[in-house]
């Protein structure tokens, strides 16, 4: 029952973490950020780098009557879907990248396209072939323990 649980609920959490970059790619503002040097150990073993950006005036119409933040404001965030086990060579502290970040939610902001490479897909791939191995395996347990 808990395997099946966590495999339908690791499916649910790769849809809405793939839905949200999507549309965060395709509707954000795009921006550059710098990656910030971490002084906490733990946050330098993460792989999703610390990346610092200032934000922009919001156009009208993009923030659906939602008042955004206030053009200038710097945030400091980590790019929601980045899974890889290692950081890529070039998140450096102190190096620029391409993002893009909602008007509404300035905290949440993706690698661009081109920044991300190929790997968000590869890693889409693994964690939803995780979640449905779960979930196949906690289906099977619950059919041989009926």
């Amino acid at each position: 029952m808990i395997l099946a649980l966590f495999g339908g609920a690791l499916l649910l959490w790769c849809a809405a973490e793939a839905r949200l970059r999507q549309r965060i790619r395709r509707r954000g503002l795009p921006a550059v950020a710098t990656v910030v040097a971490e002084s906490d150990v733990h946050g330098a073993l993460d792989s999703a780098p610390l990346l610092s950006f200032a934000t922009r005036p919001v156009p009208a119409g993009r923030t659906g009557g939602v008042p955004g933040v206030e053009a200038g404001e710097l945030v400091l965030t980590r790019p929601r879907g980045h899974t890889p086990l290692r950081r890529p060579a070039h998140l450096v502290p102190g190096g620029s990248v391409r993002i893009a970040y909602d008007p509404q939610h300035p905290g949440h902001a993706v690698l661009a396209a081109e920044e991300a490479g190929p790997r968000p897909l590869v890693a889409d791939l693994l964690w939803a072939a995780l979640g449905l191995g779960c979930l196949a395996a906690g289906a099977v347990l619950l059919l041989v323990a009926a």
